[in-house]
């Protein structure tokens, strides 16, 4: 295939597009969009409960295929009646996204001629929603997530090591981007009682894997007139929530959902933020808060060390006190929070471009014509010469 060819493609696993919520949304938004724009044809499956637009979105094809809306079923059925639907559609290559989806890669892999490419965000199986079962599936839908595709790629360091080791295959790394900071006076935020530089900001789904459990923890023993503001709603996890509601009070606010321009007050104006998550695959809020030129307080997470770069901070993953120490620190130190502004902005306007993942990801989509019909993912040669054999 030639690299001027236009290709019609496709986005299966994530729940649609405009993205309201959700980091794959997000990123299947951003690419499909550019990905549109250099010509090619794109096509998104949607969800119909996440989805209320009609029709194509900015050059891009939006195809909604029921689900059945359950915590366990939702994001397979869809899947499964995507990948049944693609057969019909003679697309040049599928985007399979999360590891759960990409378990049915399969179906376009072998039943038709569509090249297949699988992209894995996180480690879905470390995910405290799901049950000791819905885990040991998910793990297990590594296999075909890794194995089955033309190629295979993650969105971190630490991702491309875990496949890499586990599965001897090599696994591409596309990094995702992230848009320039939209800087916004505070308006909506003072109906909240919130001012600029006196508040600490999280934002995120609130599941006990984001770690907000920890952080309220530490914030509510500190002797500060900081609040702490959390933005975002729960995700099939409303008991987890309760238990997080019972800590509100004048000094944490609980903010519900955030749309964009609520985002980007919060993000111009707090003076910290703060991600205690126990798991990511790469955290974009920590991206978001370094080009505002925020400072960043994070688990010592490798996700989140990665992300974060040379001008994160890190309390130990899980450790209460220690991130209570570290708060402690950064509210009294308004010269270490402050000092580096302009060279966190900086970071990210070098490292995180969507227009360099999309050209990435178009490179990946071409270079799959290459491998041959046949051919499962490629092994790692260091591995694989071992064994004597020859790529």
């Amino acid at each position: 295939m030639k690299k001027s060819q236009i290709l019609k493609i496709a986005f299966i696993g994530q729940k649609g597009i405009p993205a309201t919520y959700g980091g794959i949304e997000n990123f299947t938004e951003e690419v499909s969009l550019r990905l549109a724009k250099k010509g090619h044809r794109v096509t998104v499956y949607c969800r119909p409960h996440y989805t209320s637009w009609e029709g194509s979105y900015r050059g891009v094809d939006l195809k909604k295929i029921k689900s059945i809306k359950t915590k366990h079923l939702d994001a397979l059925s869809h899947t499964f009646l995507c990948s049944l639907d693609s057969l019909k559609n003679n697309f040049d290559i599928i985007c399979y996204q999360a590891l759960g989806p990409s378990s049915l890669c399969f179906v376009p892999r072998f039943l038709g001629k569509t090249k297949v490419f699988t992209l894995i965000h996180s480690l879905d199986w470390k995910r405290e929603k799901w049950g000791k079962v819905a885990q040991f599936l998910i793990r297990m839908a590594e296999y075909p997530s890794i194995l089955f595709p033309h190629k295979v790629a993650v969105v971190s360091d630490a991702l491309k090591s875990y496949f890499e080791e586990k599965f001897n295959v090599r696994v591409e790394k596309l990094t995702p981007g992230i848009k320039p900071a939209k800087f916004r006076e505070p308006d909506r935020i003072k109906e909240f009682g919130l001012e600029r530089d006196k508040y600490i900001l999280f934002l995120g789904r609130l599941v006990p894997e984001k770690g907000c459990h920890y952080l309220l923890e530490a914030f509510q023993n500190l002797d500060t007139d900081f609040k702490l503001f959390i933005g975002g709603d729960g995700c099939f996890s409303d008991e987890y929530l309760k238990k997080l509601h019972q800590k509100k009070s004048d000094r944490i606010i609980f903010g519900g959902y955030v749309d964009e321009k609520l985002k980007e007050e919060l993000f111009s104006s707090t003076y910290l933020f703060v991600l205690p998550s126990e798991m990511e695959g790469l955290p974009h809020t920590v991206l978001e808060a370094l080009s505002y030129g925020k400072c960043v307080l994070a688990s010592d997470i490798p996700e989140n060390r990665e992300a974060s770069g040379p001008w994160g901070i890190n309390f130990k993953n899980k450790d209460v006190f220690d991130l209570k120490e570290k708060l402690r620190l950064l509210l009294a130190r308004k010269d270490l929070v402050n000092s580096k502004n302009k060279e966190r902005m900086e970071y990210i306007g070098k490292n995180y471009s969507w227009d360099k993942t999309a050209d990435d990801l178009e490179k990946i989509f071409i270079d799959c014509f290459s491998i041959g019909r046949g051919t499962v993912t490629v092994p790692l040669r260091k591995n694989f010469e071992k064994r004597g054999g020859t790529l």
